[in-house]
């Protein structure tokens, strides 16, 4: 048996689309599938070119199949529904929790949503429309159900029997509540395996605990839970009765969520762009943030244009513009990409602003005036012109300082006006540093050497 630890996926893709047997193609998925996580299956089947997705499907057991189709980025999961036949496109619908369908939801066309919630139980459908009274960027949609409650009427003895049965993941605490649901305390697991069957459970219960709110926005939240060193936090609503958790897992996961869709909207892409999807989409989601950076390139061109006669007359400052301009965006996207960041996980705020941008500013300073004193020494070196090295050299720290001050300055005022800085900022940086560099070396340029 041939084994594909995660690291070597991309083996595992070269083989498959290299087979040219059905029964070499059979067996490389079915050791796939032993050595291979869900996730990593998922990448593989989305690596995999849509004209041959369908045979590489079919040849996937019905388990994995059912757990490849919920971990899929939206767009894929939506063209398998839509490629696959009708009875085989419910059948995997049959086995959909409540989380996996309030995924779905927001993907797959309404008539496979109906289908999937007359799958659901009783209690499965409670939690549903429960998850429907918020909406999705709250915390109340997205809860989790796998937890253990007590009422004030329970005993030692009962409670320990109920864990006997198992407890879900990231279990540490048992949820006591009110006869009429409210949530009044915790008790701890370790407390109540040691406790005797006489003891009081009123008693071991801890009263002074944390909870998150149902309308709480989920990102926030998971923040909370991950700075809370605990496996899970109870999640209640405004009339403080228990209606969920979160636990570690899903923070974590929800954080990356954001990192993943602020790495995406840097480059103008979707966070969920299928790897193979369509031209005609991939073009569209890309298009037009190429517009945008045509504008303000020819923003940045009409400065140049205004020194066309320093130009001509200094052929030099031609040559030497790239080298301004890129180490400005170079300069500034460090910066940018250190502020979405903060910002996307709610470390940047009014009060920390100003010492981050002076950290920010004596950054850009420093390395502003050590690379600018390399690529003078180097213009020197090329051109035995003096004054053309002290132009370059000005013109290169004060963009860099320039860089710095954009790169705080501009997502924060994004991130103001409710643009998210991680999908506009790079685009309008780049011109900004841009036209500083281009107006500072050509205009200095202008003064000391005509």
């Amino acid at each position: 048996m041939i084994e594909y630890p995660g690291d070597q996926l991309p083996q595992l893709i070269n083989d498959l689309l290299q087979c040219e047997t059905h029964t070499q193609k059979s067996q490389l998925l079915a050791d796939a599938q032993l050595n291979l996580s869900t996730e990593h299956l998922s990448l593989l089947f989305e690596a995999i070119p849509k004209e041959q997705r369908l045979e590489i499907w079919q040849l996937l057991d019905k388990d994995t199949q059912h757990e490849i189709f919920v971990t899929l980025s939206d767009d894929s999961c939506l063209w398998l529904l839509q490629t696959l036949d009708d009875s085989e496109a419910y059948a995997l619908l049959d086995e959909v929790n409540v989380e996996e369908l309030l995924e779905l939801e927001e993907v797959i066309p309404e008539r496979f949503v109906d289908y999937a919630k007359k799958q659901l139980d009783e209690a499965q459908t409670k939690q549903y429309d429960l998850a429907q009274q918020y909406p999705p960027e709250q915390l109340g949609h997205w809860v989790g159900f796998d937890f253990l409650k007590i009422t004030e009427k329970a005993t030692i003895a009962g409670v320990k029997k109920l864990l006997h049965k198992g407890l879900p993941q990231y279990s540490e605490v048992v949820y006591l509540v009110s006869r009429q649901g409210s949530l009044i305390g915790e008790l701890a697991v370790n407390d109540l395996i040691k406790a005797d069957e006489g003891d009081n459970l009123l008693a071991l219960a801890n009263y002074d605990f944390s909870s998150l709110h149902a309308d709480d926005d989920l990102y926030e939240a998971a923040e909370v839970v991950i700075h809370s060193e605990k496996m899970a936090m109870p999640v209640v609503n405004t009339d403080n009765k228990l209606v969920g958790r979160l636990t570690i897992s899903s923070a974590y996961e929800l954080r990356q969520e954001i990192a993943d869709e602020a790495a995406a909207k840097a480059g103008g892409l979707r966070e969920d762009e299928d790897l193979f999807a369509s031209v005609r989409k991939s073009a569209k989601n890309r298009g037009i943030w190429l517009g945008i950076n045509l504008a303000t390139a020819f923003l940045a061109s009409w400065f140049i244009g205004l020194f066309g006669a320093t130009i001509e007359q200094v052929v030099a400052l031609a040559v030497l513009m790239p080298v301004v301009a890129s180490m400005g965006g170079i300069a500034g996207s460090q910066t940018l990409t250190v502020i979405v960041r903060g910002l996307a996980l709610g470390q940047v705020t009014d009060s920390n602003r100003n010492a981050l941008l002076k950290k920010e500013l004596r950054v850009g300073a420093v390395n502003g005036l050590v690379w600018a004193l390399v690529i003078g020494a180097l213009t020197f070196v090329w051109y035995s012109d003096i004054m053309l090295s002290i132009t370059i050299t000005v013109a290169i720290l004060l963009n860099l300082v320039a860089a710095s001050l954009a790169g705080v300055v501009i997502p924060s005022i994004l991130d103001k006006m409710k643009i998210d800085p991680a999908l506009s900022g790079s685009v309008i940086l780049t011109t900004v540093t841009d036209i500083v560099g281009f107006v500072t070396f050509l205009g200095l340029g202008s003064l000391l050497l005509l």
